[in-house]
């Protein structure tokens, strides 16, 4: 994404690249080159059906996903201990700095989970990932 100049403060997907993946996509609505935040980023995240991200974790950084639709497989390891749980609509999940996760959606439509990092980075840090492609914003 190119910098829009003035930072925005109304964004919508088609404001922002797209960050597409084997598993699905991610459009960052709020993150410091976009709305200059500094303490948080917050993105879309669309899982195709069947589809999911592997085990990871974010060094340093604690994560929020809300699930907008679909349904998932959530697994949070916390204090060394799996917490697998199937999550929907409404289910906000709370993922503690360092600790390692993954969703897989279940379902046969995409899943649509609002993902908050904070502080922000890890955002970026996906930019750099082997086989990603990016998508430049429809209306810049």
């Amino acid at each position: 994404m190119t910098d829009p100049g003035p930072k925005r403060t109304y964004v919508e997907e088609a404001n922002v690249e797209t960050q597409v993946f084997d598993w699905g996509k991610l459009s960052w609505l709020s993150e410091p080159r976009v709305t200059a935040a500094e303490k948080f980023s917050a993105g879309i995240v669309v899982l195709e059906a069947g589809k999911g991200h592997t085990r990871h974790n974010h060094p340093g950084c604690e994560e929020i996903l809300y699930v907008l639709s679909g349904e998932g497989r959530q697994v949070v390891e916390v204090e060394g201990q799996e917490r697998e749980k199937v999550i929907g609509p409404g289910v906000l999940v709370h993922i503690p700095p360092d600790c390692y996760h993954s969703t897989v959606n279940l379902g046969d439509e995409p899943m649509r989970i609002l993902a908050v990092y904070a502080p922000p980075g890890p955002e970026a840090e996906l930019r750099q990932m082997d086989g990603i492609v990016i998508e430049p914003a429809k209306n810049p």
